[in-house]
């Protein structure tokens, strides 16, 4: 064989090859594709089915003609109009304390005791101002008998009864200094009482024994408030504003006492719209019974004025699981759908509404958890 039938054999040979690579190339795209998805069907978790389903009595939720209501959280705060501080005008040093944070207190009652140096000054010149004002006294009385018996001119009588004037007025200002001090002008002492300005329970505190005080320049030694009438405050969406009205009435429910209800009338509604949360400040004002707490959480129920039609259903047709209200609604074929619903008030007869999630005349399952635990059985 000659080298040129050598060279058109090889080539022929390659050419063979290449179309028979490009034929595989064309048909294996589809031997290498992916397989299809299976799809698989879960079944629904709130759909249930029993074998005797009679066994389950059903009731029919009832209509219920009921004001629309606002819950919202809010704490126990003093009344400030009935809140009043103590303080000492007198800088000094404390000497003795008679009541704590927390006390009850009645006004006129003994707080604490101020040892101070402005009481001896102001002492000091109450006791000279009188002294002047007996001597001047005593000048006057000479220049009226002089001056009756010509002995001295009408001047000097004038310049003395000036003076004794004068002396009657500074006794009075030193009198008065004493007064404001708190000291007691009849029981010379550098030691002065501080009393309660009024009736109420100490709720600051913010002296020891042995503290200083430097008058008005310092924080107030105590504050008394009067508990007898608290203040509620609330914070409220600006989405719910429309069903909270001044002088409105709001039921109050205490966490401690569930069993007591108050009412709080709406005293004001705050102006101003926290911008982080888009709430607004309301202040409910209340008789206090003698259980609130300063600091204490209570739930405000407000209520609206256009009254609206609710189901309701016997308590035990609701379902509470994890951390949801749910009833057995019927659909055939002894399947039950699992219904979640927002629950509401309770009502007489063991009766309660229903918020939202299924409307008056809807059949559910009068003992949801009955159902419940035969099926999980």
């Amino acid at each position: 064989m000659t080298r040129a039938a050598l060279l058109e054999a090889g080539l022929g040979c390659a050419l063979a090859v290449l179309l028979t690579a490009c034929a595989a190339k064309k048909e294996d795209p589809a031997a290498e594709a992916p397989p299809p998805a299976a799809v698989i069907h879960e079944p629904d978790v709130n759909i249930v089915k029993v074998d005797h389903p009679e066994l389950f009595p059903l009731a029919v939720a009832a209509e219920h003609d009921a004001a629309p209501e606002l819950k919202a959280t809010g704490v126990v705060s003093p009344d400030v109009s009935r809140t009043v501080p103590v303080i000492s005008l007198a800088s000094g040093r404390v000497v003795e304390i008679s009541a704590r944070l927390g006390d009850s207190v009645s006004k006129g009652q003994l707080l604490m005791k101020v040892q101070s140096a402005d009481i001896s000054q102001a002492y000091a010149e109450y006791q000279q101002a009188t002294a002047d004002e007996i001597l001047a006294r005593a000048q006057l009385e000479r220049s009226k008998v002089l001056y009756a018996k010509g002995a001295t001119a009408q001047k000097e009588l004038e310049i003395a009864e000036d003076t004794e004037n004068k002396a009657k007025i500074t006794v009075q200002t030193t009198l008065e200094h004493l007064r404001v001090l708190g000291a007691n002008p009849d029981h010379p002492s550098p030691v002065v009482d501080i009393t309660a300005p009024i009736s109420g329970v100490i709720t600051d505190q913010q002296i020891t024994m042995a503290a200083g005080l430097q008058g008005l320049a310092s924080p107030n030694p105590f504050t008394i408030s009067d508990l007898s009438h608290v203040w509620i405050m609330c914070d409220v969406y600006e989405n719910d504003l429309s069903q909270v009205r001044l002088g409105e009435y709001a039921d109050i429910h205490l966490d401690a006492y569930p069993n007591i209800v108050l009412k709080a009338r709406i005293g004001n509604i705050a102006p101003i719209l926290d911008p982080n949360l888009r709430t607004a400040k309301v202040r409910l004002e209340v008789r206090n019974p003698g259980m609130l707490r300063l600091g204490m959480f209570v739930t405000a129920t407000f209520h609206g004025l256009n009254r609206q039609a609710r189901a309701m259903v016997p308590a035990s047709a609701i379902l509470h699981l994890h951390d949801r209200n749910w009833v057995f609604v019927p659909i055939g074929n002894g399947q039950f759908r699992r219904t979640e619903v927002i629950d509401g008030d309770m009502l007489p007869g063991n009766m309660q509404t229903i918020v939202s999630g299924i409307n008056p005349g809807r059949r559910v399952v009068s003992n949801a958890l009955v159902l419940n635990n035969t099926v999980e059985q």
